[in-house]
């Protein structure tokens, strides 16, 4: 069994925990993602998605589970921001990542690379790497397979100019993606309860990821309050 099927196996059926926090967020800082990165594998995550190399560096000091990496980075020319360019994919493959993230949607990458050109490179440089294809639209996960990508995800649904204000969890782009790759499947994005979770394996992903419902207070308490002012303006 080769490494690349031993780390997809042992995801497999599991829960991954995006730990991540923005700079203009009150957690961000390298050592409480790494503590967010014990406290979930402690509760039973197979696996930790994190953002960039000094997050992942903390992480994997703290835990033993496959790291999947990314690197968000905004560049003037690209509207992509995950893992946008070689220089992240390299930081990310000396930090010792067991998974690499990137964008891999239709949009046109900074200095104008398109996707083709982009996996071409990254295969070429890192062979033994796992390459996740972040997804936003049906098409896009087929060409991510056709193109060589290890496993697809739906995380930007949603989060691009042709999916803004679909309804989260896309549950219909998982089942259809689901349906027609060979390749693992992951559900990413919107996932808040428990019963939406059960969906997505009912549905048959090969495994999921949670962020902002366990990693990001801030939002979880949003939330919560946001549903006491909808109380509020029903009563008046």
């Amino acid at each position: 069994m080769t490494h690349k099927q031993e780390i997809l196996d042992q995801i497999k059926g599991g829960l991954i925990v995006s730990c991540q926090a923005l700079e203009d967020e009150p957690l961000h800082s390298s050592f409480i993602m790494s503590r967010m990165a014990a406290a979930a594998e402690e509760g039973g995550a197979v696996a930790i998605r994190a953002n960039g190399p000094e997050d992942i560096t903390e992480i994997q000091k703290t835990v033993s589970l496959p790291i999947i990496g990314l690197w968000k980075k905004d560049y003037d020319d690209s509207d992509i921001y995950i893992t946008p360019t070689m220089d992240e994919i390299d930081a990310l493959a000396r930090a010792n990542v067991d998974i690499i993230a990137t964008d891999a949607t239709d949009r046109v990458r900074p200095k104008g690379q398109t996707l083709l050109s982009f996996i071409g490179d990254i295969k070429a440089k890192y062979p033994d790497m796992i390459f996740m294809a972040d997804c936003s639209t049906f098409q896009e996960g087929l060409k991510a397979q056709k193109l060589g990508f290890d496993m697809v995800s739906t995380t930007l649904s949603g989060y691009t100019k042709e999916t803004a204000g679909k309804i989260l969890p896309d549950f219909d782009l998982l089942e259809m993606l689901v349906s027609s790759l060979d390749i693992p499947v992951v559900a990413e994005g919107g996932i808040w309860e428990v019963d939406q979770l059960q969906t997505a394996f009912e549905i048959g992903c090969h495994c999921a990821v949670i962020g902002s419902a366990i990693t990001r207070p801030r939002e979880i308490t949003k939330r919560f309050t946001d549903s006491i002012k909808e109380i509020s303006n029903e009563n008046r």
